[in-house]
């Protein structure tokens, strides 16, 4: 429902109904004080194996949350969750979501027990104008979220929400719509966008697995080419990648890790500096280049 429908609908409510609905939305709000802008995150997460590892791009993860307030909430636009339609979880306790085979019982056995926060999915419902936003109870944490936030915030102890990509949608619809996310900024939530810049498991090369930095030439083109458009806050460019050539049509063979990227920028102000880290190709044809956005 957006603002000016849930007025009409308040206005033709009963008192006592009424009532009720402003003393919910006065809790909403107050479980999200103002707080000084949070910064935003693009994480390349690579493989799920990163969960239980410790490696250079684990100790990534968890520098990229140093020094920076212990957030409200944290909402995840994670490349692993494609609807028909934008959702959010909406659950108290999230379940961990084991999306992936063929890998060890030990990853399989992980949990990540963060809880949800029901009061940031209806806030996040209620600013979005673009779109309507479901809000679901079944999904909870895949592995683009918890592989990767275990890391930066080992107790589980920071409520989380998903936002799902609309497969149905354009770049320039999911970058539209995330700029509508940037007052959550000031409520104490991180926004991580989670996928991969370079991700095409179809030409990944096995026998490089363990390969220090190894990228084909197409890969090491279209991540370099990223990082200048990101630079230079050149967001069109990112947008029309399909527009970019072969390196980034090798680069996106579909575009779900490469849209929660589109979101991190989206939230980027003007007077924000942009720092790269993990910035390595794995087996080459993925990177795990990652994006911090702060206030300089």
């Amino acid at each position: 429902m957006n603002r000016k429908d849930f007025l009409q609908s308040l206005a033709i409510l009963p008192l006592s109904s009424l009532a009720m609905q402003l003393s919910e939305l006065e809790q909403m709000s107050a479980s999200f004080k103002n707080t000084p802008k949070m910064p935003v995150l693009f994480l390349g997460h690579g493989s799920p194996m990163n969960a239980i590892e410790e490696n250079e791009f684990v100790k990534g993860f968890r520098n990229s949350v140093k020094g920076i307030p212990k957030p409200a909430a944290i909402l995840c636009i994670s490349a692993h969750w494609e609807t028909k339609g934008t959702f959010v979880t909406a659950m108290q306790k999230p379940s961990t979501i084991h999306d992936f085979g063929g890998f060890p019982k030990a990853l399989f056995d992980v949990q990540y027990p963060a809880p949800g926060s029901p009061e940031l999915a209806q806030l996040t419902k209620s600013i979005v104008k673009k779109t309507a936003v479901g809000l679901d109870e079944k999904w909870g944490l895949d592995h683009g979220a918890w592989s990767v936030i275990k890391h930066m915030y080992p107790l589980a102890d920071v409520p989380i929400i998903q936002m799902s990509l609309d497969y149905y949608q354009t770049p320039q619809y999911h970058y539209e719509l995330a700029k509508e996310l940037a007052v959550l900024r000031t409520k104490g939530v991180l926004i991580i966008g989670s996928g991969n810049m370079v991700h095409n498991l179809g030409m990944i090369a096995w026998d490089k697995m363990n390969a220090d930095n190894f990228a084909f030439d197409w890969a090491a083109e279209a991540n370099d080419k990223m990082k200048k458009f990101i630079l230079a806050n050149d967001h069109k460019s990112l947008i029309n990648f399909r527009s970019q050539g072969k390196a980034f049509d090798l680069a996106i063979p579909s575009p779900e890790h490469y849209l929660p990227l589109i979101y991190t920028l989206a939230l980027k102000e003007e007077n924000e500096k942009i720092s790269f880290f993990n910035d390595k190709a794995v087996a080459g044809s993925l990177t795990m280049t990652s994006v911090k956005i702060d206030k300089v």
